[in-house]
């Protein structure tokens, strides 16, 4: 008998899955405290959450017999996904399930907040008609500036031209043919915050987008923007929104999200300019029934046949295949993720070339795995193994598979193409001994790079010093190298640098790096 923990609120219509399924238990415990967590799940196999349950890397340590952790819902902020990884439980989401939810409620929220309808149901239930204090905008020729679009972002930049909006998008990962077919136009950052009368962000936090609406932005934007931010806290920068509220730069926001939740910016909150939701933005019926249903089907699935399905952490695999690929899978993501952080520009095409022993199996899961390791730093936890070929084909994104029968150094190898508008990339990995994941060739150089953790890829002319500089200026920020890892095409040319850190290098210390004599380029990535 399997036994199922659901740790959160979850739709009657998902508990009834459970209960309904042969050789399941399932125990509906909510509002537990950390340790009584901690105290209880040992028993479990399964273990279904909300965006309550904090899914530790201590809890996941105790949970010596769970082997999936299913999230009602897209975000996994929640859940130490690497720790789970490790202990190869799988992860599961259901990010299709809220996606037109979340879509609506940035829409009524753009709504209500232009129209001031909140402040005017305030006013009228406190005995007032103050008709000429709540004049509003119409909306047909504004111009809504999209940041992000992703699931969310394309469902409210399609209910805007609904409306008659013009919609400019930025977004450095979608094609201009996705975006034609969306009917949106491409701008940069800076265009929209110049054009857009109306600004909404749909992008997952990463170091990225982290502040990225900032008093920089604000700064640039046009006097009476209107801001709204139904996607995560934290991407629009609350200390510098306040001042612009405050000093009439922004007409008004409209926030789901917040920096921290349940949220202590009482003052942020206080404005009269400002209308917010408790993180609604996926509640309604119908998508929580949507979510538990999902997330109930793909948990029974798994623990009573062993199919993957909506995992972000596993492809959507045989259990007995699973245990011969999971090396290159691993690999393949590891390729994907670093390609994506060491190049620029929208991706248009993705060559795969397969060789060696790897061609006796199915490769199709391995091409998934990469194309998810490819899409998740521009998207993060909306992506998964399962709608990862989706989103690179609606992004425009070409992906070519070829087998080569050609002789290599390694018995198997899985090299990669990326091109994009601007750009092109390749990179060759293989596995040592029988787990471990390698990078053997970054271009045009060969390595032998460990894809793990925090890293740098330097290009830099192969003169003397330069090496010395970059230890002298980590040295000096208390920054240790891990490894390092050297390649040049010819004396005196160009030479490329790979190195690890065991910590997190400040940008001030990234900066002083670009500046070192004879430094071409430096990026930094995490895999």
């Amino acid at each position: 008998m399997k036994k199922i923990l659901i740790s959160d609120n979850l739709s009657a219509e998902g508990v009834e899955i459970f209960k309904a399924t042969s050789g399941i238990e399932v125990d509906v415990r909510t509002k537990l405290t950390p340790d009584e967590l901690l105290a209880i799940i040992c028993e479990y196999d399964g273990l279904v959450i909300r965006s309550a349950t904090k899914v530790t890397a201590e809890v996941i340590e105790r949970a010596g017999k769970l082997a999936v952790i299913g999230r009602a819902g897209i975000g996994l902020d929640n859940v130490d996904i690497p720790a789970a990884s490790k202990r190869g439980i799988v992860v599961m989401n259901t990010p299709g399930g809220n996606a037109v939810t979340t879509g609506e409620h940035t829409i009524a929220m753009m709504l209500s907040l232009v129209r001031m309808i909140p402040q005017a149901t305030a006013s009228m239930k406190a005995g007032k008609w103050e008709k000429s204090k709540f004049t509003g905008h119409e909306f047909l020729n504004k111009t809504l500036g999209v940041i992000g679009t992703g699931r969310v972002g394309s469902i409210v930049a399609d209910r805007a031209q609904g409306l008659k909006m013009k919609v400019i998008a930025y977004d450095p990962f979608i094609s201009p043919e996705a975006a034609q077919q969306l009917g949106i136009t491409l701008a940069t950052l800076d265009e929209i915050f110049q054009q857009a009368d109306i600004i909404t962000v749909h992008t997952p936090m990463t170091k990225e987008t982290r502040g990225v609406i900032n008093a920089a932005a604000f700064a640039k934007m046009k006097k009476g923007v209107y801001i709204i931010n139904c996607a995560r806290g934290g991407i629009v920068n609350e200390k510098d929104l306040y001042d612009a509220l405050v000093s009439g730069t922004v007409a008004g926001a409209a926030l789901d999200v917040f920096e921290e939740e349940p949220t202590k910016n009482a003052a942020l909150v206080a404005l009269d300019n400002v209308i917010c939701t408790p993180h609604l933005g996926a509640s309604t019926d119908e998508a929580q029934i949507n979510v538990a249903i999902a997330i109930a089907e793909q948990i029974t699935a798994y623990l009573t046949t062993g199919e993957i399905k909506g995992a972000v952490n596993f492809p959507s695999v045989s259990a007995e295949l699973l245990a011969v690929l999971r090396p290159y899978l691993t690999l393949a993501e590891k390729l994907g993720k670093f390609e994506a952080q060491l190049i620029s520009g929208a991706v248009k095409e993705v060559v795969i070339e397969y060789s060696g022993e790897i061609l006796n199996y199915n490769i199709a899961p391995i091409t998934i795995s990469l194309l998810k390791g490819l899409l998740t730093p521009i998207l993060n936890e909306s992506v998964n193994y399962i709608n990862a070929p989706l989103i690179a084909k609606e992004r425009g994104i070409k992906v070519v598979e070829a087998r080569s029968s050609e002789v290599k150094d390694y018995t198997s190898m899985i090299s990669v193409t990326i091109k994009t508008a601007r750009d092109e990339a390749y990179v060759t990995g293989t596995i040592f001994g029988r787990q471990e994941p390698r990078i053997v060739r970054i271009n045009k150089f060969t390595v032998e790079v460990i894809p793990e953790g925090r890293m740098f890829v330097l290009f830099n002319q192969d003169k003397p010093g330069v090496i010395g500089n970059i230890g002298t200026i980590l040295g000096a920020s208390g920054v240790n190298i891990s490894r390092l890892h050297l390649s040049r095409e010819l004396v005196d040319g160009k030479a490329m640098i790979v190195l690890s850190t065991d910590s997190v290098v400040a940008p001030e210390v990234i900066e002083k790096l670009r500046k070192l004599p004879y430094m071409i380029s430096v990026t930094d990535l995490e895999v």
